[in-house]
């Protein structure tokens, strides 16, 4: 059995309207979720496919940081796609430098979150002081490094150019069409 912690803001999210979400995770992840909502505690106990059950914790993360139910539970649509958490303390020198990179990283009306998502085809999001991506590898790849580039001090434009240039590429792999 395993244990996830989840913001107690966020464990209504988890349970869902009349236990809905709760009830979809743990159908699909083949699991049994024993939610405490006083401490946030989320027992996980497998009850189907462990392979299956093993991206549960991820699933229950991902709402915990603040994904949608759907965006967390796409992680077991593929077996490629995988949940990161980037720690923005561990990049950061005190509380004020951290506002300050979360300010750049969210950009002015969210529009440097939006292009790393529009960009990389993955999901971003940022709170607290973490910094989440969903995606397939490659995508999550292109985010991680648009956030190092940023939280680094690289001017919004280069990150920009970046991210076109990661967009192009990953398009440019599905576009390939087979010469007869």
């Amino acid at each position: 059995m395993q244990h996830v912690k989840v913001p107690q803001d966020r464990i209504g999210v988890l349970i869902g309207e009349g236990g809905e979400t709760m009830r979809e995770i743990e159908r699909r992840a083949e699991v049994r979720l024993d939610i405490d909502s006083e401490s946030g505690s989320v027992a996980i106990e497998e009850v189907g496919d462990p392979v299956t059950g093993m991206v549960a914790p991820d699933v229950i993360r991902a709402v915990g940081r603040g994904f949608t139910p759907e965006a967390a539970l796409s992680l077991l649509d593929d077996e490629m796609r995988a949940f990161e958490l980037i720690d923005l303390q561990q990049h950061t020198r005190n509380k004020n430098d951290l506002q300050r990179q979360k300010g750049r990283l969210i950009g002015e009306n969210g529009r440097t979150r939006e292009l790393m998502e529009e960009l990389t085809g993955a999901e971003v999001v940022i709170r607290g002081t973490t910094l989440g991506i969903i995606g397939q590898p490659e995508e999550v790849e292109a985010v991680r490094r648009a956030t190092g580039m940023i939280l680094d001090g690289a001017p919004h434009g280069a990150v920009y150019s970046f991210l076109e240039r990661k967009h192009n590429e990953l398009t440019r792999d599905f576009d390939i069409q087979p010469s007869d």
